[in-house]
């Protein structure tokens, strides 16, 4: 049998049911996770549904809301909301085998570390996706674009594993490479994270729409110089145009311009977001080695505020 053959995703959110639904219909035994009632019905009565980028189909994959029904899995995908991680990972718990290897692509950053002290750090490995989706009812998912997904060891090794899985995903239709700095790759996401969502649920625009105001693209990229300072105080060396350069990859041919970040969905739908894991960890971490962050600081106020108006 080839390897990885069974991929469980716990969380079958935008991102969760994308990934699950690429790499079902690739030809990949995939079984989607998640409380959510509803969307779990809709998938296993009618598959879930996908619009959008490649089109309108029907991809039958499994979905359950208890993970003890899935079995074990070669892969298992984390990727439930940041203030649920830890639940995920204990719910994943009855899906490892001796060799499964879990890895997420939340946004923000300790997630690793988190999910490891759970499930152990040996199975870890890190992720990053530049993939933009949302959920538009129960069972239906809007796939944004097509780019890539990274995967790698924490410690900068090309490993055998990480290999053979980015090899699986990218056969069954998620581009996916190994990267030898994968630490460096989700600080650069939490650059494009920190710059695209507070703005866009505060201003109700599209990612691209971020773009078109000049005030509005300023404040984006002051955001992404303060967190660059504070990625370097924690030993990553980024370079403040490396971030940027995500934000050109999201904006351009084949990226999620026309999409809605999670946090605008979030707003929308009137929940709690994942401020505290973005633009909050800059504000925390600027705290921690004395830089000043002004901007995020003001940016979780502000998304904060609109939070209050949700309880």
């Amino acid at each position: 049998m080839d390897y990885p053959k069974r991929i469980g995703v716990v969380g079958a959110g935008a991102i969760g049911s994308l990934f699950g639904g690429l790499l079902g219909e690739g030809g990949l035994e995939v079984t989607l996770i998640d409380v959510w009632k509803e969307h779990i019905d809709a998938i296993r009565k009618h598959g879930l549904r996908m619009t959008g980028h490649g089109g309108d189909r029907v991809i039958k994959v499994k979905a359950t809301t208890d993970p003890k029904e899935a079995g074990k899995m070669d892969v298992v995908i984390i990727q439930t909301k940041a203030r649920h991680t830890a639940d995920g990972a204990r719910s994943a718990l009855p899906l490892l085998g001796e060799h499964t290897v879990a890895v997420s692509f939340q946004n923000g950053v300790g997630k690793e570390e988190t999910i490891g002290g759970i499930v152990g750090m040996t199975r870890m490995l890190g992720g990053t996706t530049a993939q933009g989706a949302n959920i538009l009812e129960p069972g239906l998912v809007r796939n944004a674009g097509d780019l890539p997904t990274k995967i790698g060891e924490l410690d900068g090794r090309l490993s055998e594993r990480a290999q053979k899985i980015a090899e699986a995903f990218s056969k069954a239709g998620l581009q996916t490479v190994v990267s030898e700095n994968i630490k460096l790759d989700i600080w650069k996401k939490l650059m494009a994270n920190v710059a695209i969502n507070p703005l866009s649920a505060l201003c109700n625009f599209t990612v691209g729409e971020l773009f078109d105001i000049s005030e509005v693209k300023e404040v984006i990229f002051t955001a992404i110089d303060e967190a660059a300072k504070v990625a370097n105080a924690e030993g990553i060396k980024l370079d403040p145009n490396e971030a940027k350069d995500v934000l050109t990859q999201i904006m351009g041919k084949g990226g999620t311009r026309t999409n809605r970040s999670g946090m605008l969905i979030d707003v929308l739908g009137k929940k709690k977001t994942e401020i505290d894991v973005i633009n909050g960890a800059i504000v925390r971490l600027g705290k921690k080695h004395g830089i000043p962050t002004p901007v995020n600081q003001t940016l979780v106020a502000a998304v904060k505020g609109l939070e209050r108006n949700f309880s």
